[in-house]
């Protein structure tokens, strides 16, 4: 997605405009403030949500945009909360953090952003996936 980005950017630039990857943990609030953080399938990966989404909100400028879509595994089918383990321990899954969107929304709220609209995106069944746009206040 950030080639795609840069390949449009490079055909008609926009001063300042600069796309870039990294984890929540890589950046530090000091190097830069974003417009926008976008964290696509990835939320449920990290150990510690609150401290990542705390980040997320300290290198974001004033009123900037947090957009997300993660799965939220508490919201699926039971049975891959047990899978899960069991594929971790033989090397198989990484971590994969177990809430439910609405515990998600409330973390998103508790560090600091005021949700601006949420959609539910799922491949099927009830594989809940919010797509969140959150901003910061």
């Amino acid at each position: 997605m950030i080639a795609i980005a840069n390949e449009k950017h490079a055909a008609g630039p926009i001063p300042a405009l600069v796309f870039r990857t990294a984890t929540a943990e890589a950046l530090t609030p000091d190097a830069a403030q974003f417009n926008a953080v976008l964290g696509f399938n990835y939320l449920h990966l990290v150990r510690d949500l609150p401290g990542t989404l705390r980040r997320i909100h300290a290198v974001l400028a004033a009123e900037g945009l947090f957009i997300s879509k993660t799965p939220c595994i508490g919201d699926m089918n039971p049975l891959i909360k047990f899978a899960l383990p069991a594929m971790r321990a033989i090397g198989k899954a990484p971590y994969a953090g177990v809430f439910r969107a609405a515990d998600l929304r409330q973390h998103i709220r508790a560090a600091g952003f005021d949700i601006l609209a949420t959609e539910n995106h799922a491949t099927k069944g009830n594989e809940a996936r919010p797509y969140i746009v959150a901003r910061k206040r």
